[in-house]
């Protein structure tokens, strides 16, 4: 594939100002998420909350690309536009999620897994004919009582590295995701040491497997205390802790770092990307910005309840989250945006 359409996709990936709605959830997320509103949990509901997010006016503004699911690339807006091509005529790149879920890993059922290798090359044709540019593949690390165990971590390493190279040779920007998980009670300390180790090794993996880095985004989760930690991380310290560590372990070469939100509340991750972006300004080699899904969403989703009479009022929601992180990824935001 033309390696510089590859190059110029992920540099329009994280676009100054920009960053990538995820809006890649599965069946089962999607279907939980609009249980706990008393939304009903039809295909047609999720592909009417799906038109709602992807035609709110404005949003090109903020989104540089939407990922999608393999239910969601193959739906259209009611009058029948599919939703690549509705995207891509507003500016904003089409994306795919590629990984089928994390499992738990053989001898040590307390780990995960990623799957999907499976087929992959085949599935990376079909989507780029469908219009996909770029694709994610999602790893998750827990920390716990001895764990991650260094299999765990080579093994989801490994498969993010396969994934990409296929990916390339397909013509799709590959999204990295190595997520450590902010389950736990562990601190901000341990949290950095086991995000150092798991991004050494995913970047080691991508090297041998003949990665171009110029070519792909990582989406790494912020260096943040387990929720059930006594003491939390400030803004600042998160901020300086997750730099730090992309510093040790990102080369320069990678475009950008479009982040996961990992559970964090709208606001916190929206500060957190800010913090970032002002501390650090005009030091750093690439782009940090934001690839949020729930802390994007869930405003609007709360908004729209499944009615239509809702729908410009979710939109809205949707616009006013996009334009904080679009602030925070110019290291611009200001808590007084949220009134």
């Amino acid at each position: 594939m033309d390696a510089n359409e590859l190059k110029a996709t992920a540099q329009a990936m994280i676009a100054q100002g920009k960053g990538i709605l995820a809006a890649d959830e599965s069946f089962s997320t999607a279907n939980k998420r609009f249980q706990q509103l008393g939304i009903p949990t039809t295909e047609e509901m999720r592909r009417a909350y799906r038109e709602m997010l992807f035609t709110a006016p404005g949003i090109n503004q903020f989104f540089s690309g939407v990922i999608l699911f393999d239910e969601t690339i193959r739906q259209s807006t009611k009058s029948g536009i599919p939703f690549p091509q509705l995207l891509t005529d507003a500016g904003i790149l089409p994306g795919i999620k590629l990984d089928e879920g994390a499992k738990p890993l053989a001898k040590s059922p307390h780990e995960l897994v990623t799957e999907g290798l499976d087929g992959l090359r085949d599935r990376i044709t079909e989507y780029y004919k469908m219009g996909a540019r770029f694709a994610k593949w999602r790893a998750v690390i827990t920390i716990g009582q001895q764990i991650p165990s260094s299999r765990c971590i080579e093994a989801n390493a490994h498969a993010l590295a396969r994934y990409a190279a296929l990916c390339q040779d397909g013509g799709l920007v590959p999204i990295v995701e190595p997520e450590v998980l902010m389950d736990g009670d562990h601190t901000l300390e341990r949290s950095f040491e086991v995000h150092q180790e798991v991004l050494n090794v995913v970047f080691e993996q991508l090297y041998r497997a003949g990665i171009d880095l110029d070519q792909m985004i990582l989406k790494p989760s912020m260096v943040i205390s387990g929720v059930d930690c006594p003491e939390q991380g400030s803004i600042e310290a998160v901020a300086k802790a997750t730099v730090k560590c992309l510093l040790d372990a990102v080369p320069a070469s990678v475009p950008g770092c479009a982040f996961l939100s990992g559970g964090q509340a709208d606001e916190t991750a929206t500060a957190h990307l800010n913090a970032m972006n002002q501390i650090f300004a005009g030091e750093l080699p690439w782009a940090l910005t934001f690839s949020y899904g729930r802390a994007l969403q869930q405003a609007a989703m709360q908004t729209w309840m499944g009615e239509d009479a809702n729908v410009a009022a979710a939109q809205k929601a949707l616009y006013h989250r996009a334009q904080c992180n679009s602030a925070a990824a110019l290291g611009q935001y200001d808590s007084g945006m949220e009134k």
